[in-house]
């Protein structure tokens, strides 16, 4: 459940981004940031981050001055990995697609915690799931239209050749976005905000693979995460005790004790992220029911046991609390599309 927003921040280079972007329109960047009392220089400044209710007004102010409802789309398009400093940096030199998706995941913190990425893998399918970890308003099918077109066009941009997959997301469809359909292919009123794709490109090599520069950049990487509080690391740590291989996933009190504390403390330290035990544990049934539903020789009782669920009744029920439907049907418009 996407929180307020108010203790989350995005790095101030990427209001620098939308000011160029919106300069080129013909709208000076002073006439964009001076209203919201920013500027250029400041923005330019290493380290400096904005509050999210600021970046939203900027993207409305933005909106309002060009008269452009596709900017978010602009930006992704024209992002670059080095746009997000050292976390761009050793993604772009490492090996393969999942190695750089793998140091985003862990590092994503170092950048905003406003958004978290997950990749979620079974069997020929892959999807790195973006959950909201604030509420973007207004600003909210700006910021996700920009993150997903971006992830995609440095990932054509890294692997040298042009990927291939649907985007997912969960607001409803946008008039603005249909010109862009004819390039990617792009759903929308969907459970969750997804890449989805084969899951054979994730061992794609990337062209500007360099072992001594990702053992360099990921050394950063883990410098300015240590530098964070441990409570902006705790839900991805919870995450990555979840799933217990073929058995389903762990409970509260399985996962609390392995990270050694009781239960209870661990209930408390995540509320006070503004989240939940229940929510992040339901979150990955339902992106793992989502990717096994496009199996076709997987059946019903089959996925069912697979996320845990004693059998399909209480699967269908949990599945229609998730998404507004039925297993049954989700996977019959998949296959339709």
């Amino acid at each position: 459940m996407p929180t307020s927003g108010e203790e989350h921040s995005l790095p101030a280079a990427h209001a620098l981004h939308i000011a160029e972007l919106v300069e080129r329109r013909g709208v000076a960047q002073d006439r964009l940031l001076a209203e919201l009392g920013l500027s250029a220089e400041a923005l330019a400044e290493p380290g400096a981050r904005l509050p999210i209710a600021t970046c939203v007004r900027l993207v409305e102010r933005a909106r309002a001055l060009t008269g452009e409802r596709a900017l978010g789309i602009h930006l992704g398009m024209q992002m670059r990995a080095s746009a997000h400093g050292y976390l761009g940096f050793a993604a772009m030199s490492a090996a393969t697609v999942r190695e750089a998706l793998e140091l985003a995941m862990r590092f994503s913190p170092t950048r905003t915690t406003a958004i978290e990425l997950r990749l979620q893998v079974d069997g020929g399918a892959a999807a790195l799931v973006i959950d909201e970890r604030a509420d973007f308003g207004p600003a909210r099918d700006f910021v996700l239209a920009a993150l997903v077109v971006g992830i995609w066009q440095i990932g054509n941009a890294l692997t040298g050749q042009a990927l291939t997959g649907t985007a997912d997301f969960a607001f409803p469809a946008l008039d603005y976005f249909a010109p862009f359909q004819r390039f990617a292919r792009m759903r929308f009123s969907q459970p969750a905000n997804r890449l989805v794709f084969d899951a054979s490109m994730l061992d794609l090599p990337l062209v500007l693979s360099d072992r001594v520069a990702t053992r360099l950049a990921r050394e950063q990487c883990e410098r300015e995460l240590g530098a964070l509080r441990p409570e902006a690391q705790l839900a991805a740590q919870v995450r990555a005790l979840l799933a217990d291989g073929d058995r389903g996933f762990r409970s509260l009190e399985e996962v609390a004790a392995r990270m050694h504390v009781s239960p209870r403390t661990l209930k408390r330290r995540l509320a006070l992220q503004g989240v939940a035990f229940s929510t992040l544990l339901e979150e990955e049934q339902r992106d793992r029911a989502l990717l096994l539903l496009r199996s076709p020789e997987l059946s019903l009782d089959e996925i069912a046991d697979r996320l845990g669920y004693s059998d399909v009744a209480n699967f269908t029920r949990a599945f229609r609390r998730w998404t507004g439907t039925t297993p049954a049907a989700y996977r019959r418009s998949a296959a339709e599309r």
